[in-house]
């Protein structure tokens, strides 16, 4: 099962945004998404401050900022694929 998780942290509207994409585009592919809050975890929240949201498929971090519904359907094609 692919993992897709949206790193996010409170307060940032970018984030909403990207959770929305996200849902939208797992929706298709028949996937559940999760979303993890970086300001619980020290370590994610020094790796990834500066690039929140953060979209990340079995771990890997794929995408940032604003996510595009179309370049994430690509995305998940290959990893679903």
């Amino acid at each position: 099962m692919t993992d897709v998780e949206v790193l996010v942290k409170p307060g940032c509207h970018l984030c909403a945004d990207a959770v929305a994409v996200t849902a939208e585009v797992c929706a298709e592919f028949g996937l559940e998404h999760r979303t993890s809050d970086i300001s619980q975890d020290p370590v994610l929240a020094e790796q990834f401050a500066e690039e929140i949201p953060v979209l990340r498929i079995d771990g890997v971090p794929r995408d940032f900022w604003r996510f595009d519904a179309a370049r994430l359907r690509r995305m998940l094609s290959e990893a679903t694929g």
